[in-house]
């Protein structure tokens, strides 16, 4: 049965950047729900994929420091422990990941055409389509089994979860590997991030549900690591009931247990969460309400997706936070989706003009602040809302 714990309100496509001014915008009913059977969060509304994954999709995952590297750990670790002689990408974006391996090993699957015309001329088989069991059977025609199947961030996008993993394991090898990361459910609800939750987040996986969900597929999870990328997320390390080869870790146990003793199993933990929200909106206003009323003008560090369900939800106008900064060239010079702040192409001494710094990708804090000690030397601050709304 699902349960309403939050309504974040109407919200635009979080990733549809205006490329000018404009007042009438279509917004969307954002609502959270709990599952009490198969302890799954996901949003109310789904929109269709065509609607948001675009053939000009702006977010890249090559343009953060944090993400390369920890796309090229993940790869240095895939080749010497699992050895795939062939690994397929669920959401292959920009080739953060797949760049790291032979062109002769690696196949992406990326439904927006410009980010699948990158990796197509770096030499890749890219297959611009979604991920469906057609696609599988397609690619199956072409290809032994494939050993290994990696998707980051990706497969809560897709709204029919049977289908995603009904087409995996028909892909997969016997003894194939499968390995998937996204935001931890357990690590949002703790820093009170509410903005992981936007149009294209349909679900926010937790150990619970995701062990309970592949059960229907024979799938288990073997082992699984805390990130740090993404404002926290776990990486899953998945294989067949049926391949005894592989020794299931400890660390399964040990994450179920956190999130059990944290309460993700029970409606009543979300219910909280939402009054914590609420809360956090309140502050944040009353943060910037109080630096307007002193003249001083706030510049937005990001202009992310999750920046967008701060604006719309908290109704932050450009009064409040005068523009926001950004380096992926799809979004400059654009606006932020339903609230019209103009998006400036990112440069050093941009800073220098404000008086404060609101972090809309607060989630990159620690690449952030190592990249902009002049300001912090200089006297200027930052804003934050995660854990609570603060300057620093």
């Amino acid at each position: 049965m699902n349960k309403k714990f939050l309504d974040l309100g109407n919200q635009p496509l979080a990733n549809n950047y205006l490329s000018k001014f404009k007042k009438k915008q279509i917004k969307y009913k954002l609502k959270l729900f709990f599952n009490t059977k198969s302890k799954m969060v996901s949003i109310s509304k789904r929109i269709p994929s065509e609607m948001m994954f675009t053939n000009n999709y702006p977010y890249r995952s090559s343009m953060s420091k944090t993400m390369q590297n920890s796309f090229y750990e993940l790869s240095l670790e895939i080749k010497k422990k699992f050895k795939p002689k062939k690994i397929l990408e669920i959401g292959s974006n920009d080739g953060a990941l797949i760049k790291n391996f032979n062109k002769s090993e690696a196949i992406g699957i990326e439904p927006c055409r410009n980010l699948a015309q990158i990796t197509k001329k770096m030499g890749y088989v890219t297959y611009n389509n979604y991920w469906s069991h057609e696609l599988a059977k397609k690619i199956r025609l072409k290809n032994e089994k494939i050993d290994l199947i990696y998707s980051a961030n990706t497969l809560t996008h897709i709204s029919d979860l049977n289908e995603v993993f009904k087409s995996i394991s028909y892909l997969l090898s016997s003894n194939g590997i499968l390995i998937i990361e996204d935001p931890s459910l357990l690590e949002c609800i703790k820093k009170n991030s509410y903005d992981q939750f936007y149009n294209e987040h349909i679900y926010l996986f937790s150990a619970i549900s995701v062990n309970s969900l592949l059960k229907k597929f024979n799938l288990e999870i073997f082992n699984i690591k805390n990130l740090e990328t993404h404002g926290g997320s776990l990486r899953y390390y998945i294989k067949r009931v049926i391949n005894k080869k592989i020794t299931i870790s400890r660390n399964i146990k040990i994450q179920i247990k956190k999130e059990m003793i944290f309460g993700l199993h029970k409606f009543s933990t979300f219910k909280k969460f939402s009054q914590k929200v609420e809360k956090s909106k309140v502050k944040l206003l009353s943060i910037l309400n109080s630096l307007k009323n002193k003249k001083k003008l706030v510049l937005g560090y990001g202009a992310t997706a999750k920046a967008v369900t701060i604006l719309n939800y908290c109704n932050i106008n450009n009064d409040l936070i005068c523009n926001f900064v950004d380096t992926t060239p799809e979004k400059i010079n654009r606006y932020m989706p339903g609230k019209n702040i103009k998006i400036l192409k990112y440069n050093p001494k941009i800073l220098d003009k404000y008086h404060y710094v609101f972090l809309g990708a607060w989630n990159f804090k620690k690449e952030i602040l190592n990249k902009e000690k002049r300001f912090l030397k200089n006297g200027g601050k930052f804003i934050t809302h995660v854990p609570v709304p603060k300057i620093f």
